[in-house]
């Protein structure tokens, strides 16, 4: 069983930035496509950004493209979300997920092929 553990959220001033990780100490994260995902208060959760396993390919929502960047790194086996040019609307629980996908490729950042999921961490962006 896959267990992730997300960290690195907190209280930042809109412009401002954020790392957030997303560590497992069983299976190596290269292995899957790795998902991040973000739920605000009366919202569905959506998906921000993911890495594909194997060839690391990325991709992004268009709401977070050119401000967050996903990597991830195979000798600490976590995934990071480097979050810069912070928004109030970024404001949200964020999750990161798992999908142990057959093929590698272009991953994609739907919640429904996400089998193995975090506990979350919140980010908070307000003045």
């Amino acid at each position: 069983q896959l267990h992730l553990v997300e960290s690195g959220g907190g209280l930042v001033q809109p412009g401002g930035s954020l790392r957030l990780s997303c560590a497992a100490s069983e299976f190596p994260l290269s292995r899957y496509d790795i998902g991040w995902f973000r739920q605000a208060p009366g919202k569905e959760r959506e998906g921000v950004s993911c890495i594909g396993w194997r060839d690391y390919k990325t991709n992004s929502a268009n709401s977070v493209r050119g401000r967050f960047t996903i990597s991830i790194d195979n000798i600490k086996n976590t995934v990071y979300l480097q979050m810069n040019s912070l928004k109030p609307e970024d404001t949200a629980v964020y999750y990161c997920a798992a999908n142990l996908s057959p093929t590698p490729g272009i991953c994609v950042i739907d919640k429904g092929r996400y089998g193995y999921w975090g506990q979350g961490t919140q980010v908070t962006v307000s003045s």
